[in-house]
């Protein structure tokens, strides 16, 4: 800090300044930058004084000092004060495009309700007129959507305007925001977990979606609309329901006081054109050997069980296997919801009923099952046994009617036979253990067990034979396993296989009885 002598003698210096100047400064100076004062600089101030040039007395020095000092301070906080720092300014544009994108969105919104309900008036009476065909419904809800978007007092853009239509469209016509999923070939299931969370499954993998229902009534008119086109129903007093849309997909809702967070919607989507035992080979389901095994073994009149977990793809396996029986045998298909899609001309599809609303006509599996006996059938095949149907399937087996494929839940072929025991004592008969079992060893020859894996892909992991009893366990035989000694890939895709194990099927010689042969080297382990 300099002395009083030290700023004496400067203000000495300065006295002796050119002529015309009336300032004074400081030993250091401090310019102001372009296009500001000095005092908005916040750099020190030179003292003003009236008197002659060199009359500065030491008092008025040191106040000129001090006052310099108080002018940069103050210059400093009216600085920092009137001009924010850049970094701390607020970002005034991304929130007024917030703000416009959220009124665009609402003005939108706003607009669909309009135009949906002057489209409900004009329409209302023949949205679910009976002589009225699909084609002839949307061309004539088009037309009237065009006139009243036409009339509307608003502009719109041309993309708003096919969003609208689309949207509205799909609401009335359709199933609202799930409608462009159901269209999505990539999109193989869709999961509504309430009005505002809909999720896909794409790939094998959950992805949440973007779209959302307006609100739980918007949801609820969305499932009575799916429901309500096959006679069935959903409300407080039945409040699940199964139900399948026009192209075969399975539905299923629950809703309150069930779904405590609002109503479930669960759609498992079937493809228009069913795969085909190539499309299972290309996706590595099973490779071509088992597939040449399993054409044979359906020709060959064997009774098939097709086992695995939930979503494991055994109503698309048994699909497949369906498609290998020949085209001048009957068959009958018995389905909960009917989901098969059989190509071959003979095909009679039933399909069973829950009860009423005063609980009475239900029609079971099981007995669809009994009166398919009475139908001449070459073939039965059951969607799916979970009942006590199984025993009339196993009755089925074993009168004749050889060929028969169906599905069962189980998580590997030995569960698959005690599932199938379970089932059997759920009939109320009082049947030994050991009966039971000696009906099964004689009525199933071939197990096909389907897993999902984890990376989301379905494969066919065992083709497990049934042979006979031995004491009283059931001996079964693999002919072929799925090897996952590869391990995974990158992506954490699994790089096994099936594989043969070797071992020769006991049930080759029933297989000659029908005139089918099967070549013996299918059966080498040498063989990929």
């Amino acid at each position: 800090m300099s002395t009083l002598a030290d700023r004496l003698a400067a203000a000495r210096r300065a006295s002796g300044s050119p002529a015309g100047s009336s300032t004074t400064t400081s030993t250091t100076t401090t310019e102001a930058p372009p296009g500001r004062t000095a005092e908005e600089s916040g750099a020190p101030q030179p003292a003003r004084h009236r008197g002659p040039v060199g009359a500065v007395t030491p008092e008025a020095s040191v106040q000129a000092a001090a006052a310099a000092a108080a002018s940069s301070a103050a210059a400093g906080s009216t600085l920092s004060t009137r001009r924010p720092a850049p970094a701390e300014q607020p970002s005034v544009g991304a929130a007024a495009r917030r703000t416009l994108a959220s009124q665009q969105g609402d003005r939108i919104e706003e607009l669909k309700s309009n135009v949906h309900v002057e489209l409900l008036k004009q329409l209302g009476p023949h949205l679910y007129a009976s002589d009225m065909d699909q084609d002839e419904l949307d061309q004539r809800v088009r037309a009237v959507l065009a006139e009243v978007l036409g009339a509307q007092d608003r502009p719109l853009s041309s993309s708003d305007r096919a969003r609208v239509t689309q949207e509205i469209s799909d609401d009335i016509l359709g199933y609202g925001p799930i409608e462009p999923y159901l269209r999505d070939p990539d999109v193989s299931e869709v999961m509504v977990n309430g009005h505002d969370s809909i999720w896909l499954e794409k790939g094998g993998r959950l992805v949440p979606a973007t779209a959302q229902f307006a609100d739980e009534d918007h949801l609820r008119r969305t499932i009575d609309k799916i429901v309500s086109r096959i006679g069935r129903r959903v409300d407080e007093s039945s409040p699940m329901v199964d139900a399948r849309l026009p192209d075969g997909s399975r539905v299923n809702a629950v809703v309150p006081p069930l779904a405590v967070d609002g109503s479930a919607l669960t759609i498992r989507k079937f493809a228009a054109d069913p795969l085909t035992v190539d499309d299972l080979i290309r996706f590595g389901s099973l490779s071509p050997h088992t597939a040449d095994f399993l054409d044979a073994c359906v020709r060959g009149r064997l009774n098939v069980i097709v086992s695995g977990s939930t979503g494991a793809g055994k109503t698309t396996t048994l699909n497949v296997l369906s498609s290998f029986i020949p085209d001048d045998e009957r068959i009958v298909t018995i389905e909960d919801a009917a989901e098969l899609q059989l190509k071959q001309d003979h095909v009679v599809r039933l399909e069973s009923r829950p009860a009423n609303i005063e609980g009475k006509g239900a029609v079971t599996i099981r007995d669809l099952v009994k009166n398919s006996l009475r139908m001449r059938p070459d073939r039965i095949i059951v969607g799916e046994v979970r009942d006590a149907s199984a025993l009339d399937m196993l009755q089925a087996m074993n009168t004749g009617h050889d060929g028969s494929i169906c599905t069962l839940h189980s998580n590997g072929p030995r569960d698959t036979l005690a599932r199938m025991e379970t089932m059997v004592l759920m009939a109320g008969m009082d049947l030994p253990v050991r009966a039971i079992r000696e009906q099964v060893a004689s009525a199933v020859d071939l197990i096909v067990h389907q897993t999902r894996f984890k990376d989301g892909t379905r494969r066919i992991t065992h083709i497990t034979e049934v042979e006979r009893m031995e004491g009283d366990v059931i001996t079964l035989q693999d002919i072929f396993v799925f090897d996952n000694a590869m391990g995974f890939d990158h992506d954490g895709r699994t790089l096994g296989r099936m594989r043969p194990t070797g071992l020769r099927p006991k049930f080759l010689d029933k297989m000659a009885y029908a005139n089918v042969t099967v070549d013996p080297v299918l059966f080498a382990t040498d063989r990929i």
